[in-house]
């Protein structure tokens, strides 16, 4: 059962984002992945207009959720929607989430995932100062879904620098772990290879690692090196800028074996509560 990461190259753009999008992920269907994940952002990176898109999207009249459902059921493939704006269920006109967003092969959305850890720090680069914390709401929970390729953790960049919470993904059952990303470029030279690395070998995960890698709007620069790491901690695949597809099977019986040679689960002292579990909405 293969898995792709996407890595983009997004802009404000929201129509060209999607076509973008939709190529990478019928070169990732053609090779055979049966789960795919986006970068953060992958809509609408570097949009002013947040709120504004979130709620056209929660009132039905944006494009993204319509493509997510219409590109999963065309291609046959179950998607991690990277991250879009959207407030809470029910909710339009309520602040916004950075949301993950899983939809099965059939088009339905099945998890939601809001970004737990909110980017809010200075980095030595063009922008100096980013603070996520200005459009986005914080969200409260941890979610963890059954999918054809395995049991999938939800994650989202600055939340990498958090290992407890992989943790608690795994202590959830998780087998996999997406991590939807647009680190900086400088932040990502120091800590992106290290922190993608120990997070699936903490875990004993395979980690999805999907990032933005390039140059955007109003001069920023992201990192890219999307990769798929394996449990013991190998990049089976990178793409190190542009826009690419990664794609590679997920052995399931080789990261069993993994586990019962060396049961982590089995001999953690500490651990933090989950707030939340869910396999479908």
């Amino acid at each position: 059962m293969s898995i792709a990461v996407i890595q983009m190259v997004s802009q404000a753009d929201i129509a060209r984002n999607l076509q973008t999008a939709r190529e990478l992920l019928a070169e990732a269907a053609e090779a055979g992945a049966r789960l795919a994940v986006l970068p953060e952002n992958f809509a609408a990176l570097g949009h002013p207009q947040v709120p504004a898109i979130a709620r056209a999207e929660a009132e039905g009249l944006g494009p993204i959720l319509p493509w997510l459902s219409a590109v999963t059921r065309e291609f046959g493939l179950w998607l991690v929607a990277g991250t879009i704006a959207l407030p809470p269920d029910g909710a339009p006109g309520a602040r916004p989430y950075a949301c993950s967003l899983v939809y099965d092969d059939q088009g339905r959305r099945v998890a939601r995932y809001d970004k737990l850890h909110l980017f809010d720090a200075e980095v030595a680069d063009s922008r100096a100062s980013y603070r996520e914390s200005d459009d986005y709401a914080a969200g409260e929970r941890l979610v963890v879904v059954d999918t054809p390729v395995g049991r999938l953790g939800l994650s989202v960049c600055y939340d990498l620098r958090f290992p407890e919470l992989y943790g608690a993904l795994r202590a959830a059952g998780a087998e996999l772990i997406a991590a939807p990303s647009a680190f900086t470029q400088v932040t990502g030279e120091a800590h992106w290879q290290v922190l993608i690395r120990a997070r699936a070998i903490e875990t004993q995960c395979y980690l999805l690692a999907a990032a933005q890698g390039g140059e955007h709007a109003g001069g920023r620069r992201t990192h890219g090196h999307s990769a798929i790491v394996d449990p013991w901690g190998r990049l089976l695949a990178e793409c190190e800028r542009g826009a690419g597809v990664l794609v590679r099977p997920r052995d399931a019986a080789e990261q069993a074996a993994l586990r019962q040679r060396m049961p982590l689960a089995n001999h953690r002292r500490f651990s933090v509560p989950c707030l939340s579990t869910a396999n479908v909405e």
